[in-house]
């Protein structure tokens, strides 16, 4: 008798606290979700004859572009607050000597998040780079203008130039390795060639403020802190913002956005970089516009090195599916820097030079452009088909992130003045 006694007052006890829980008299139990997106296609792979005379190859390879993985939760705090967390990785989905699956490598931070805004710590995109996501409608599979020309410059694969660092020769400076002996590369990868950096790279130790949407309008603030500060050698304090305010109205058929970004001590002590972009696009029904613009002033000791993407980008719904395509170009960087760079034998040159030829230093632009039709078959499941082409200038080495190896059969970035392209077929899963 007892022991139903007991029984009947504990399932009791258990149904009352999940009837309390229901009705909002307790937090609910948190809640965490593996999530992931696998993308992966069939291509064949087209590098043309370098600016140095190295042939050119035709190869097929299994194309992986963004797959990653993921895990993320939330719980509710109460009185309108929510405590959250994502941990966020790359996904490589081959075997490359060149690409690693590095832990919570992509978007990863915890944070709350209330009535007034989103507040947290961590490694994000920049809000400079989150305004792509209202016009890059064009894109197929993930073969387009975002990280292969826009935002991208000086980009080939590494974080920005640091003062600090051995990875400064890269961007026009004298290595302080050379000199001191004692400064190692401390970014990841080093920096992309010649003057500059991107503006789209995520950065770390990083304070990320974002506004809640009212009536249409969000603004966003990304801080990196000077963990980076120098204490001997230099006194480079490398730090950045990034800000943007973006509004969506009209049924979210009209979009648009700035952004406004300012790097200190990157390109050269004391010094800050600063870029400013326009971006949106409109929906009409019958085709999908996107445009975008930015432009890019990095400061160097003798001027001011200044260059400008753009891109314009559609989509034409068809079914369950739509035809894309995009047109991208980066212009030539203007400007002189004073310096040593390893692949330059002069101490003069122009901004974003690569080749060793003095009089193609100053043609470092590229074209990009893309056209498919990709088919959704389900909300998780996408397949598509396209065509893709980057046109680089002699000192140029444009490519698309994780793209396959080129001529030597192990770098991820093209020799200078190679074009590349492919024709591909994609599959792209999210769970």
């Amino acid at each position: 008798m007892q022991k139903k006694v007991l029984t009947i007052a504990v399932a009791g006890a258990l149904i009352a606290a999940s009837l309390a829980r229901a009705q909002g008299s307790g937090p609910p139990t948190a809640a965490v979700e593996v999530y992931g997106t696998i993308n992966l296609a069939l291509g064949r792979v087209k590098y043309s004859e370098a600016a140095n005379g190295a042939p050119g190859v035709t190869k097929w390879d299994v194309l992986q572009s963004a797959s990653n993985y993921g895990v993320r939760g939330r719980d509710s705090l109460g009185g309108g607050l929510t405590a959250w967390f994502q941990i966020e990785s790359n996904a490589p989905m081959e075997r490359s000597n060149s690409i690693s699956a590095t832990p919570a490598s992509r978007n990863s931070a915890v944070g709350i998040q209330g009535p007034l805004g989103n507040l947290f710590l961590g490694q994000w995109t920049t809000p400079w780079a989150d305004l792509d996501g209202i016009w890059s409608i064009g894109t197929v599979g993930n073969w387009g203008p975002v990280a292969s020309i826009i935002g991208r410059r000086g980009d080939s694969g590494g974080t920005a130039p640091n003062p600090n660092c051995d990875n400064y020769q890269s961007s026009g400076g004298i290595s302080l390795t050379a000199i001191a002996g004692i400064h190692p590369p401390c970014d990841a990868v080093k920096g992309g060639g010649g003057v500059g950096h991107p503006f789209w790279r995520r950065p770390s130790q990083s304070v990320v403020y974002q506004s809640p949407v009212l009536i249409g309008v969000q603004f966003k603030l990304l801080y990196q802190t000077d963990e980076g500060k120098a204490t001997v050698a230099t006194s480079a304090d490398p730090s950045m913002i990034s800000t943007s305010l973006q509004w969506a109205g009209m049924g979210g058929r009209a979009r648009m956005g700035v952004a406004l970004d300012r790097h200190k001590d990157f390109t050269t002590v004391g010094k800050s970089d600063t870029g400013y972009a326009l971006k949106g696009g409109y929906n009409f029904g019958v085709v999908d516009l996107g445009l975008a613009y930015e432009n890019f002033t990095y400061k160097t000791p003798l001027s001011d090195c200044k260059t400008s993407n753009y891109a314009v980008a559609l989509a034409i719904p068809m079914g369950q599916g739509a035809i894309r395509g995009a047109y991208s170009r980066a212009k030539p960087i203007t400007g002189t820097y004073a310096g040593v760079q390893a692949t330059v034998n002069q101490t003069n040159g122009s901004c974003g030079a690569t080749v060793t030829a003095a009089n193609q230093a100053d043609q470092n632009g590229a074209r990009q452009y893309n056209i498919g039709y990709d088919h959704r078959f389900s909300k998780r499941t996408t397949v598509g088909a396209g065509y893709t082409a980057i046109k680089n200038d002699p000192a140029a080495n444009f490519s698309w992130t994780s793209f396959t190896p080129i001529q030597d059969g192990a770098s991820l970035t093209p020799l200078a003045g190679s074009d590349v392209s492919t024709a591909f077929v994609v599959i792209t899963h999210r769970f």
